[in-house]
């Protein structure tokens, strides 16, 4: 006999000796669990207390372990035929399983219930009242919302401090109304710890005070907020309309912005610029930001870069902050579309932006005769004297005597004495643009 005859004779002999699985002592096994389940509900249906619970609880976690020791063996395989059968009786072993999937459900909702009979508990207190605290604090309200806060702080100790036993107060500390009203709850948290509440003894209690709460933050959610306000509304509260004594331009909103940049007011442009919920505003309050360039706008200008705002890149320029931010916000786009190439240049050869000196020359050789241009002057407003060599190749190689132009300009901006020397020699070049440059330069010493 063969080494693989040898073989399969003895894995067949492996299949012949291996036992079969006794279903019908699962099937027990399963209906013995179905009758613990029963028993289960019934416990959970008659605990009254805390300690109840946890007894419950400890039965239903020794009955997962036990149930998860049961195993459901995998029906036989069947043809594909078989199972197209639709009248076809399910395998015992399905049945089993699907006896198994509901007894596995009914414990889950048992466990649920339990959670749900559990409490209230003080620490429910607690985080109704931070929460009440968190949506006061996070949020900005009118002078009217103001006041209905204290009111509704008011109500809420009124019935708390009688339904703890306390004598919380509202506390005249911070310096605004929410920052008062902070203080004040946090001293309604500390006394609701300190009074221990036991989820049994003091179940009265708990559950008049989250009801309290509930109460408290139905009044917090009435109160006026700020965005409950129209915009012209809320910038009229913000004084943006304070500086007009006519209106000369319609809207008002557009002579305001004028005023305002007029007298360098950059806080207002600003709050115009977030609010208006409109294209012609924010059309001039961009074109008054890029006129004015001021370091206070940077950081909007950078959320709005980040979003291939154009306009916010040539903010950027005017600014001229060589800030890490600034720079690597605009290095992001020296590779990309024209569209975006082109005020990106601008931007960093107007911080003088170092760093961006190789990225930029890269884009030297690229097809588009616009970004070599545009790359070229670039180079030149930064002026670092890295960029003569590729300048120099441009004014020397490239096929677009614009180009070439563009990069005998940027020379001149470099203006060291190698620099100069490059552009000195086109005086006779064939193109008028050139010898224009060519004629700028002065190789004489200054006296």
């Amino acid at each position: 006999m063969s080494d693989d005859e040898s073989a399969d004779d003895n894995g067949a002999d492996a299949e012949e000796e291996q036992e079969p699985v006794d279903l019908e002592a699962i099937r027990d096994d399963l209906e013995s669990f179905e009758s613990d389940v029963e028993a289960l509900e019934a416990d959970l249906e008659a605990a009254d207390t805390e300690d109840d619970l946890d007894v419950v609880e400890a039965d239903l976690e020794a009955f997962r372990d036990a149930f998860g020791e049961v195993e459901i063996p995998e029906p036989p395989e069947t043809d594909d035929e078989d199972e197209d059968d639709e009248d076809e009786e399910p395998a015992p072993e399905e049945q089993l399983q699907e006896r198994y999937d509901d007894i596995d459900s009914d414990v889950s909702d048992l466990e649920s219930d339990l959670e749900d009979q559990r409490g209230p508990y003080g620490e429910d207190v607690v985080s109704e009242i931070e929460s009440a605290s968190g949506t006061i604090t996070g949020t900005r309200w009118t002078e009217e919302g103001d006041e209905e806060l204290l009111v509704a702080v008011d109500d809420f100790l009124e019935t708390f401090t009688d339904l703890l036993g306390s004598d919380v107060t509202r506390t005249a500390e911070g310096e605004d109304v929410p920052a008062q009203l902070e203080a004040t709850l946090e001293d309604a948290v500390d006394a609701v710890e300190a009074a221990a509440l036991d989820a049994d003894d003091d179940a009265e209690t708990i559950a008049g005070l989250l009801e309290c709460c509930d109460d408290f933050q139905s009044d917090i959610d009435d109160a006026t907020e700020w965005t409950d306000l129209k915009v012209r509304e809320q910038m009229r509260r913000e004084g943006f309309y304070d500086v007009l004594d006519h209106v000369k331009d319609f809207p008002p909103e557009w002579h305001a912005l004028k005023v305002h940049e007029k007298r360098g007011n950059v806080e207002m442009i600003l709050l115009a610029l977030e609010t208006f919920d409109s294209d012609f505003m924010e059309e001039h309050c961009l074109e008054a930001l890029e006129r004015m360039g001021p370091e206070e706008a940077i950081e909007p200008m950078l959320q709005k870069a980040n979003r291939r705002d154009t306009a916010a890149m040539s903010i950027l320029g005017k600014i001229g902050v060589d800030s890490d931010d600034v720079v690597e916000t605009l290095l992001d786009y020296v590779d990309s579309n024209p569209t975006l190439q082109q005020p990106a240049f601008r931007a960093l050869g107007e911080v003088g932006a170092e760093q961006a000196v190789q990225p930029i020359a890269n884009q030297l050789v690229e097809e588009n005769p616009d970004v070599r241009s545009w790359a070229a002057r670039a180079l030149g407003l930064i002026g670092d004297t890295r960029a003569i060599e590729p300048l120099a190749e441009v004014l020397a190689d490239d096929d677009e005597d614009r180009v070439r132009a563009s990069a005998a300009w940027a020379l001149n901006q470099i203006g060291t004495a190698d620099a100069l020397e490059v552009v000195a020699d086109y005086g006779d070049d064939r193109a008028y643009l050139v010898q224009v440059e060519a004629e700028k330069v002065s190789l004489e010493p200054a006296a």
